[in-house]
């Protein structure tokens, strides 16, 4: 039976990514990553792991959701011919990852069956990191969903995917129209990594910030106390 079992890599230091996940790619006869530009891909390579990405596709994608499709598809198709394989994802397989949503869709009534193994994401480091308990209410949004809302929300709320410098700026007027202008919010950057950076900054500064890739995050706490 064609299978798929994606895993994932981690928030960005190697410890992280599950014993599970590990073994799983150390033995894998196919093992494709959606993206080499993630911190644990360099210790996949130190360890003799081999794989390929899915990284070429973005350079002809005309935008994220198409790009995303076309992942999925590609997996499906690889699947039904080569039987089975490991797909492994940055983060957690079900924590802001849309070629998953999208590859459980596509596998219903294709023949190809998807495991998906548990995996530690950013956001639980991001708990740790902020003394955050998500029990007391916590929104995570995708940057590109900012817009999506019609009112603020009454909960401390989490932005990802802030990739690059147009995304931040978007994300700052979005916000501004429900935060005010100096609100100070809660700058993350490189969660887990040597070099991370946690800041505080006023929102009209999001986009300024000289370090905005995509390994950004946003923490907007709530004004009534919540943790």
């Amino acid at each position: 039976m064609a299978t798929i079992t994606v895993a994932g890599l981690g928030p960005g230091r190697p410890g992280l990514i599950t014993r599970e996940s590990w073994a799983l790619m150390e033995q894998a006869e196919h093992l494709i990553l959606r993206t080499r530009i993630h911190p644990t891909a360099a210790a996949l390579d130190q360890a003799g792991i081999t794989y390929t990405t899915y990284d070429g596709f973005y350079e002809h994608a005309e935008d994220f959701e198409s790009l995303y499709r076309a992942v999925a598809e590609d997996l499906i198709r690889r699947a039904r011919q080569e039987g089975s394989l490991v797909y492994a994802v940055p983060g957690s397989p079900l924590v802001a990852e849309r070629t998953v949503v999208l590859l459980r869709r596509l596998s219903v009534g294709s023949g190809v069956t998807v495991n998906i193994l548990p995996g530690m994401s950013f956001v639980e480091v991001l708990y740790t990191r902020l003394g955050v308990d998500p029990i007391s209410g916590l929104t995570i949004l995708d940057a590109g969903d900012v817009g999506r809302f019609r009112e603020r929300p009454v909960q401390s709320l989490v932005v990802t995917q802030i990739y690059n410098r147009q995304i931040a700026s978007d994300t700052k007027l979005m916000l501004m129209e429900w935060y005010p202008d100096e609100y100070e919010v809660t700058y993350v950057h490189n969660l887990a990594l040597p070099d991370e950076s946690i800041r505080m900054i006023p929102l009209f500064e999001l986009d300024r910030q000289p370090d905005i890739d995509h390994l950004t995050s946003l923490f907007l706490r709530a004004e009534t106390k919540e943790e």
